[in-house]
């Protein structure tokens, strides 16, 4: 799972075209322009736990995946935007530093943050168990898996042996979800699901859309903002299902993780954290407090 990246759709030929580049204010969706600014101040004594070089350089390098709206996606100006930016923003300023965001492949985020190129990953990250092997995570967010399906072509995620399932590669769906999903009807004697992976989030929704993929598996806050960007041409197939945090990676072993975590609480406690979910709808996932690999499987 890996929550939020659907980009703005909007109607072309008959069909759905996915920006990367979208204001994300069609369907009820929200934008940087209708958003009410959540500012954030220096917190001295949280400050001083960032690791010196961090500290001294002024600045978090964020690794981030885009388009994964209303996470994190881009305005019509290209500026980076969306729930997980602002709060990374108010986070850094409390420990007295900017964010710097730098686009990247979603699988290479992880990698990256273990070579030392980023500080650390901001893209919806689930926190699992397999990938605390590697980095560690500071959980920020709930989400569950949400699927989505055409009106006219209903899909039961319980029991879709022989369809066609769109998803984000490298995602808990490609990975994790549809694979142990397929494998149940196989093992019934049934039609495997044809899982059918797609670099952005956005081409995954468009393909259901299109008719090339009978339904899309996708975290819920994506799930939810595809069918709202879609304008009837998408509906939820099912519930919501597979409740797990979101976290930032970072470095295994760094004190950074820390830092982090006491920004956050930070933010809880003062109330921003809530004004910043509520600027962009996404209220139902938040946490009462801050956590260091929560990971629930």
């Amino acid at each position: 799972m890996k929550l939020w990246r659907i980009a703005g759709i909007v109607a072309t030929s008959g069909a759905l075209a996915l920006s990367g580049c979208a204001s994300g204010t069609e369907g009820g969706g929200k934008s940087a322009e209708n958003t009410t600014a959540v500012s954030a101040e220096k917190v001295d004594s949280i400050a001083e736990t960032v690791p010196a070089p961090i500290r001294e350089s002024g600045k978090l390098i964020v690794g981030v995946n885009i388009p994964y709206a209303p996470n994190e996606f881009k305005d019509p100006s290209g500026k980076i935007v969306g729930f997980d930016v602002d709060l990374m923003n108010a986070v850094a300023a409390t420990l007295g530093l900017t964010a710097d965001f730098r686009e990247a492949d979603f699988a290479k985020i992880i990698p990256s943050i273990q070579g030392g190129t980023y500080n650390l990953g901001m893209s919806s990250f689930t926190d699992t168990k397999e990938r605390e092997k590697s980095v560690d995570f500071v959980n920020y967010f709930n989400a569950g898996i949400q699927w989505t399906q055409r009106p006219d072509a209903p899909v039961d995620p319980t029991n879709a042996c022989g369809k066609k399932v769109a998803v984000q590669a490298t995602t808990v769906e490609e990975t994790d979800e549809l694979p142990a999903k397929s494998k149940a009807c196989t093992d019934a004697g049934k039609p495997a699901i044809a899982i059918m992976p797609f670099d952005g989030q956005d081409a995954a929704a468009n393909a259901v859309v299109l008719g090339q993929a009978d339904a899309m598996s996708a975290d819920s806050p994506v799930t939810s903002y595809a069918i709202k960007q879609s304008k009837g041409k998408l509906e939820p197939a099912g519930e919501i299902f597979d409740s797990a945090p979101y976290g930032w990676p970072v470095a295994k072993g760094s004190p950074l993780a820390q830092s982090l975590q006491q920004a956050l609480d930070h933010l809880i406690e003062t109330g921003a954290y809530k004004q910043i979910a509520a600027n962009w709808g996404v209220e139902s996932g938040m946490i009462n407090k801050a956590t260091v690999n929560g990971a629930v499987n």
